[in-house]
């Protein structure tokens, strides 16, 4: 099962919750919420909820390990979704965050794996039956058009075979396998997070891009768009080469694009270099 099902935000802009704060009246300069769609979460919930029934049938009550492993389940999705929240004013509170997530199920994977090791039971290798069939349900799952990709009832019981069994080995590894697609899902989604930090630059910046842009339209009403990504377009100056000294309207976003315009055409118009 690890690695079998991609993350999977909605293509509309709302790509972190059941709902997302880019999707209501007030536009947002960054999108937050929407992590109710993010198959990460989604798993998350599954491991959270088939823990608690895993621990209330098989681990003392009294036990600290019993507490543990329902913490470091909760943690997981309760992380990613304030991350996503976070994300509307800063983007290193939510990769922190992520991470945090991240290492919860590492915690609660040797968890697992030490209650299968100390009492001899069977480890389900990764090419085995069991392994297989769950991640042949992951890519059901995907391939689903009727199922409500917010529903974690409906989810759960896709698995529920496996999750809901009276022997607690088939539970754990089950739980195993869907810890290593956890893991794998945050994996990406913390490459991805850092990817548009690179590219995109942090809250602080973005904002302080658009407070650029906003000022340029404002000084002068009539700023073009840029010819390569579309955003408003801020007057710039050459520092060098053979225009050196003279202004040229230069993307609000830069570096992030280069797209430039000449200031004004021989008969007048605004023309794109």
């Amino acid at each position: 099962m690890p690695g079998s099902v991609p993350n999977q935000p909605s293509s509309d802009g709302c790509d972190r919750s059941g709902e997302s704060d880019a999707c209501n009246d007030r536009k947002r300069l960054r999108a937050s919420g929407g992590y109710g769609k993010l198959r990460s979460y989604q798993v998350a919930t599954v491991i959270y909820d088939a823990t608690v029934s895993f621990c209330d049938r098989f681990i003392d009550k009294r036990s600290r390990t019993h507490d543990q492993m329902v913490q470091a389940a909760r943690s997981c999705g309760t992380n990613i979704a304030e991350g996503s929240r976070a994300a509307a004013t800063t983007s290193q509170t939510e990769l922190r965050l992520v991470n945090v997530a991240r290492a919860s199920l590492e915690e609660l994977l040797l968890d697992y794996e030490d209650f299968l090791r100390q009492r001899k039971l069977r480890v389900w290798a990764k090419d085995s039956p069991e392994a297989l069939a769950g991640r042949a349900v992951g890519r059901q799952m995907d391939l689903t058009d009727q199922m409500d990709r917010t529903d974690p009832v409906e989810h759960y019981q896709a698995y529920a075979r496996w999750l809901d069994h009276a022997d607690p080995a088939v539970v754990a590894n089950a739980l195993i396998c869907l810890l290593h697609q956890t893991n794998y899902l945050l994996d990406q989604q913390i490459s991805a997070l850092e990817r548009d930090f690179v590219r995109a630059g942090g809250y602080i910046e973005q904002l302080a891009a658009a407070r650029i842009a906003e000022r340029q339209k404002q000084q002068h009403p009539t700023a073009p768009t840029c010819p390569h990504c579309g955003k408003p377009m801020a007057l710039r100056m050459a520092r060098r080469g053979p225009r050196a000294g003279s202004q040229f309207w230069g993307c609000s976003v830069y570096p992030d694009c280069t797209g430039t315009r000449t200031l004004e055409g021989a008969d007048g118009s605004v023309r794109s270099d």
